[in-house]
C-alpha cells in the first residue's frame, strides 16, 4: 500500500510527531509511505526528519513558502510522482487543500484541534462543500467528532482514533541522560509551544508557591515559540517574580524522553487540548503528571501518579506540584494509546478504501 501523509507544517508539534510514528510503523511493516505538507519545513524538525528518512520514508516539503495557488500545485505534483493508494491530512487546513485536488485517490481527514476550527465562518462554508469528498473524517477525540456533527452534519464514515505513543521510547533507562549539564533533583518540566492556551503563566506563578516548600526546585519550560508576545509574557513574568535563576524558558527541545527522565514532575495546564501527544508521553514515562482538569485528560484520572487539578488556581496548583515532587515514578499501562494501536486503525481505515479500488484496477 502507498500512503501520503499530509501535514500543515513540518514543525515539532503533536500532530507532526504522531505522523512521524505513523509513517516508520507504516514503512516498517512494508508499505510505502511519504510525507508532505503545505509549508516548508521549520527548523526544529530536522531531527525528526532524519528519523523518517533513516526508516525509508521519503519526504517532499516544499523549498520556499507558496501562495494558495502555489500549495495546490506543490500537492499535486507530489501526488502524480507518487501515486498513492490513499491520502491522510491532518489538520483544517491541509485536508481543505488536498480535497480541492482534481484526483481520485480516497482521503482520510484527521482532527487534530482542541478547538472548533468552525466557529471561523469561512471554514465552515468550504468544509460543507468539500466534506464528502473524504472517504472518512477521524477524530482525535469524541470532541472532535461531535464538533463536526454539530456544525457539518454526519459524514458516512467517521471514528474515533485515539493517538497513539511507542511506550517503549519512554521507558526508564540508566543510560541516555537529557543533555543538560547538573540536571537539578527536583526538576519540574512543562513541555509545548508557546501560546496562551498552553498557560506556562500559570505554571510559572505555581511554581513560585512551591519554591516556598521546596528551595531547591527547578523548572524548565520547553516549547516553540509559537506567539512571540505571549513568549515574552513568560520571560518578563519569570524576571518580575525574580525566579531567573530558577527557572529556564528555553526552545523546543527533540530528546522529550531524556527530558522525562531527567525530570521528577510533568506539569500540563493547557486549557484546551484534544488529544495530547505530550500528555501521553508522560504517561508512558511513569514521571507524576499534574495537569489541568480537562475532559481530554479525564481518562488518566485514575492513573498512579497522576493529579489533575484546577491550574487556574495558584495555591491548588502549586501544591499538587509539590505533592507531585514526593510521588515516585509510576508503571501505566497504556492500552488503546500505544502507537501500534493507532498504526493499525488508521491501516484499518486505508484498507476499507483504497483496496476496492486497487481490486477493481
Amino acid at each position: 500500500m502507498r500512503i501520503l501523509q499530509l501535514v500543515h507544517a513540518p514543525r515539532l508539534s503533536g500532530a507532526e510527531v504522531l505522523v512521524k510514528g505513523l509513517a516508520i510503523h507504516h514503512q516498517r511493516a512494508g508499505h510505502e509511505v511519504c510525507m508532505t505538507s503545505l509549508l516548508p519545513q521549520q527548523d526544529d524538525f530536522v531531527d525528526i526528519r532524519a528519523e523518517l528518512n533513516a526508516a525509508g520514508v521519503m519526504c517532499r516539503f516544499p523549498s520556499v513558502r507558496h501562495g494558495r495557488v502555489g500549495k495546490l500545485v506543490h500537492l499535486y505534483r507530489v501526488v502524480r510522482e507518487f501515486r498513492p493508494d490513499f491520502i491522510i491530512a491532518h489538520a483544517t487546513l491541509a485536508a481543505l487543500y488536498v480535497r480541492l485536488l482534481p484526483v481520485q485517490t480516497p482521503i482520510a481527514w484527521v482532527m487534530h484541534s482542541g478547538v472548533n476550527d468552525f466557529e471561523n465562518g469561512a471554514l465552515k462554508r468550504a468544509e460543507r462543500l468539500l466534506s464528502r469528498r473524504a472517504s472518512a473524517i477521524i477524530g482525535v477525540s469524541q470532541q472532535n467528532i461531535d464538533d463536526y456533527m454539530r456544525e457539518i452534519g454526519r459524514h458516512p464514515s467517521m471514528v474515533v482514533i485515539p493517538n497513539g505513543v511507542d511506550a517503549s521510547l519512554f521507558a526508564a533507562h540508566d543510560t541516555a541522560p537529557a543533555r543538560d549539564s547538573a540536571v537539578p533533583s527536583k526538576q519540574i518540566v512543562q513541555l509545548g509551544r508557546y501560546i496562551e492556551g498552553k498557560s506556562q503563566l500559570d505554571t510559572v506563578r505555581a511554581f513560585e508557591r512551591v519554591l516556598q516548600v521546596e528551595p531547591d526546585a527547578r523548572l524548565l519550560l520547553c516549547g516553540v515559540v509559537e506567539e512571540l508576545d505571549y513568549h515574552r509574557a513568560v520571560v518578563a513574568l519569570v524576571r518580575q517574580l525574580g525566579l531567573e535563576s530558577k527557572v529556564g524558558v528555553c526552545g523546543p527541545r527533540s530528546d522529550v524522553a531524556a527530558v522525562l527522565r531527567a525530570s521528577r514532575v510533568f506539569a500540563m495546564p493547557s486549557r484546551f487540548e484534544a488529544q495530547s501527544i505530550g500528555f501521553l508521553e508522560a504517561l508512558a514515562s511513569g514521571i507524576p503528571v499534574v495537569a489541568n482538569r480537562i475532559p481530554s485528560f479525564g481518562f488518566a484520572s485514575n492513573f498512579a501518579g497522576v493529579s489533575l487539578v484546577d491550574t487556574t488556581d495558584v495555591e491548588a496548583y502549586g501544591h499538587a506540584l509539590v505533592n507531585a515532587l514526593h510521588t515516585p515514578r509510576a508503571h501505566r499501562q497504556l492500552a488503546g494509546y500505544t502507537l501500534h494501536d493507532t498504526a493499525d486503525r488508521y491501516m484499518s481505515i486505508v484498507r476499507k478504501f483504497a483496496e476496492p479500488l486497487r481490486i477493481s484496477a
